[in-house]
């Protein structure tokens, strides 16, 4: 028990773009345009932020390629991506939590679930259920992940899991899990989830968070298009 209340609060980290015009979400232009595929990226960072906020953490850092804007709730630290792809982007922002707090579980998301239930993470990495468990792994139906957690965080750790796992295709989540398998961490799993690349994802993902922003994003985005057309 005393183990249990003596055990830090996760490091919350979203990695993420800033949403300009142009530069995020293009796989929904078209139907949209850039300017309302931006609009959608800004409601779903910040729904994603919002339902973040709302967890037990130690830090909150946005890993961000970008600027910030008035998107940006309080209590958020930001840290600038580092060079490289994806894959090593993300070892980067294990590595800079590791740094932060040695001692403490880091989770990582993406600004691509603003349906993310809040609630439900903060049980998984709570002290209670933490005990046995080294890495969290979330999967999305494209074959990718929408989150990963590392329970003790390294930057060699995290050097070893992701650098030259290949990013957005149907085989990106199993190479992450062949990797989290042979380093012998125990996983556990997190709900399935739907990434927003497409204006179908979008409409299901609205569906499933219909007070959300996004959501109310994306119907205001359909009345002016119905307008329009």
């Amino acid at each position: 028990m005393r183990a249990v209340l003596a055990a830090p609060p996760p490091t919350l980290l979203v990695i993420a773009k800033s949403p300009v015009p142009g530069r995020v979400k293009t796989r929904l232009t078209p139907p949209c345009t850039p300017e309302q595929a931006a609009a959608l990226a800004e409601a779903a960072l910040t729904d994603t932020l919002t339902a973040l906020s709302r967890m037990p953490a130690g830090r909150r850092l946005l890993v961000l390629d970008g600027d910030v804007g008035p998107w940006l709730p309080a209590g958020w630290d930001v840290v600038p991506q580092s060079d490289g792809g994806l894959d090593v982007r993300l070892a980067a922002a294990f590595a800079h939590a590791a740094r932060t707090a040695p001692d403490a579980p880091a989770l990582l998301v993406g600004m691509d679930t603003p349906q993310l239930d809040a609630a439900l993470l903060a049980e998984a990495l709570s002290p209670a259920r933490r005990t046995g468990v080294d890495a969290w792994y979330g999967p999305a139906d494209d074959g990718g992940f929408w989150a990963l957690g590392l329970a003790k965080p390294t930057e060699r750790l995290a050097a070893r899991l992701l650098p030259g796992v290949p990013m957005s295709t149907p085989d990106t989540g199993r190479a992450l899990l062949d990797r989290l398998a042979a380093e012998n961490l125990t996983v556990g799993r997190l709900p399935l989830a739907t990434d927003v690349d497409t204006i179908g994802d979008a409409r299901h993902v609205a569906a499933e968070a219909p007070e959300s922003r996004f959501a109310a994003c994306l119907r205001s985005i359909a009345t002016a298009q119905e307008v329009t057309g």
